[in-house]
């Protein structure tokens, strides 16, 4: 919608680092995480609505735009070296909450100021690393880079296949990067073989994930561990491409948001577009798929609750997959680095903190009434419509300059230009037709929709359903204003015409 920088100078203290877990997912063409993903609703290159004229080399955005902050301050510097020591203890703590405290987030501090327990015997009640897990996790990971770098094998076998040789946005050095599309067939043949092997040859129990979840915590976080530190040292060592590399000075920084933009191995095993899109998004699903089986086991039944919570989020993960072409477009891609906030944020934060309403569902499973369960799956349904025909409104603009129809009408916007870094006047267009013309993030709005169907499945009693709603406001209401303020600097006078037309950023009449 927007370029993510507007110049080498400009930096994001503090929410650098926490906006990035939400903008997974997937931000989102799916996920509202997913992307979020799905989720938190996704950024790209182009300006809001519209393309541009007179580009640089091509692109919406002049070599000074691109990617992360050069330099940073000291409550940047002190945010990410929390991020970095507090996060993965969140992520255990909410795990932990469930799996000793039935759920409840409250209870454990509680009974550690209390002394009715202590961190040793939380520990010690907490499942170690096992061979099983260890054996899992790596043979998920290795199938998951077989499909990955295999896409030859879907062109051969699969008639609808969809995917293909792709063309990414230029690097801040000029390259132009290829990708190879086949995120929906990997899902689809991923889920396919866990039918057939679970509930057919009965090869294992669908309840495989549930059963090994807190083992499989220390498998993700190897991995994540890992792959930044390897991406780091390589950036130093053999970058896939030197030219697109920013350095700040400050190893923690470094660390956090990466060195290279787009670190690969060989021509085509791409680290951001792996980690992105696989495999905690193909997880994601099967997560859910593994919390119903349990939930059968365990309670004789699956409920309704358990049946939207995974029909909704599959919906976003679908989605995900079936507009990866677009995904190549957005902030994940076009702008930000590969460092740890991505490599260990796809590899735990995404499937262990978005999986929530499963987990919980697991230890207090709720039937809801027939009409609730309907006005929530129809609320979740019509966030993603809004999230979706949002997004497509925007696309369809930009991709025919305006010649178009929007709500059965030749769609309005205001006239902008900006003058890039290196000096070069562009134009554009920014959109105020359609939802666009409801309020400037609308996306996101459906977004915050979708999310809430879900989180409301899951009844009143706790608050840890809750969290993923809760983070996204936080995290998209952090993002209007962020990036607003961007546009304000970038397109002056014409963006507070813009905002007179549209004066809301997320609910008419609200905010």
């Amino acid at each position: 919608m927007w370029q993510r920088r507007e110049s080498l100078k400009q930096s994001e203290p503090g929410a650098l680092g926490w906006c990035f877990f939400c903008s997974k997912i997937w931000s989102s063409p799916a996920l509202s995480p997913i992307q979020a993903t799905m989720m938190a609703g996704k950024e790209t290159q182009f300006s809001k609505g519209g393309g541009s004229k007179n580009l640089t080399n091509g692109t919406g955005t002049s070599q000074g735009q691109w990617g992360r902050a050069w330099k940073i301050d000291w409550f940047s510097l002190a945010s990410v070296i929390f991020l970095l020591l507090f996060t993965p203890f969140i992520v255990y703590y909410f795990i932990m909450s469930c799996d000793q405290f039935n759920c409840s987030l409250t209870k454990p501090a509680i009974d550690l100021l209390t002394s009715k327990v202590t961190l040793v015997d939380i520990w010690n009640k907490t499942p170690s690393l096992t061979w099983k897990a260890a054996t899992i996790y790596t043979s998920w990971v290795v199938f998951q880079i077989i499909l990955f770098m295999l896409p030859d094998i879907c062109h051969k076998y699969l008639p609808y296949y969809r995917g293909g040789l792709q063309e990414g946005a230029v690097t801040p050095s000029g390259l132009v990067l290829k990708y190879e599309i086949n995120g929906l067939q990997a899902w689809l043949i991923t889920h396919a073989l866990w039918f057939t092997n679970a509930y057919v040859f009965r090869w294992f129990s669908p309840t495989i994930i549930f059963d090994n979840w807190i083992p499989l915590l220390w498998c993700a976080n190897i991995l994540g561990y890992a792959v930044s530190i390897f991406v780091m040292i390589k950036a130093y060592l053999f970058p896939t491409n030197a030219k697109d590399r920013k350095f700040t000075g400050n190893f923690f920084y470094d660390f956090m948001m990466g060195i290279e933009f787009n670190p690969r191995l060989g021509k085509w095993f791409d680290f951001k577009l792996f980690f992105n899109g696989r495999p905690g998004i193909v997880a994601w699903t099967l997560i859910n798929l593994s919390y119903a089986a349990k939930q059968q086991e365990l309670h004789g039944q699956v409920t309704n609750s358990m049946i939207l919570v995974n029909v909704l989020q599959a919906i976003y993960v679908l989605d995900f997959f079936w507009n990866e072409t677009w995904y190549l477009k957005t902030i994940d891609i076009c702008h930000d680095h590969f460092g740890w906030y991505l490599g260990w944020g796809d590899c735990v934060w995404l499937p262990y903190l978005y999986t929530l309403q499963g987990l919980y569902l697991v230890y207090h499973p709720i039937q809801l009434p027939t009409g609730n369960a309907v006005l929530l799956l129809l609320l979740g349904l019509v966030g993603y419509y809004i999230f979706r025909m949002t997004n497509h409104q925007k696309d369809l603009f930009r991709h025919t300059d305006g010649n178009c129809k929007i709500w059965g009408k030749k769609p309005k916007y205001i006239e902008c230009s900006y003058t890039s870094a290196d000096g070069t006047k562009h134009y554009t267009k920014l959109l105020t037709s359609g939802f666009w013309g409801v309020a400037r993030h609308f996306n996101y709005t459906g977004d915050l929709i979708g999310s809430l169907a879900y989180c409301l499945s899951c009844g009143f009693d706790h608050i840890l359903p809750y969290f993923y709603i809760i983070y996204m406001t936080i995290l998209l209401v952090h993002r209007c204003i962020r990036d607003e303020d961007r546009c304000s600097s970038k397109y002056g006078k014409n963006w507070k015409s813009y905002t007179d037309v549209v004066p809301y950023r997320l609910f008419p009449g609200v905010f």
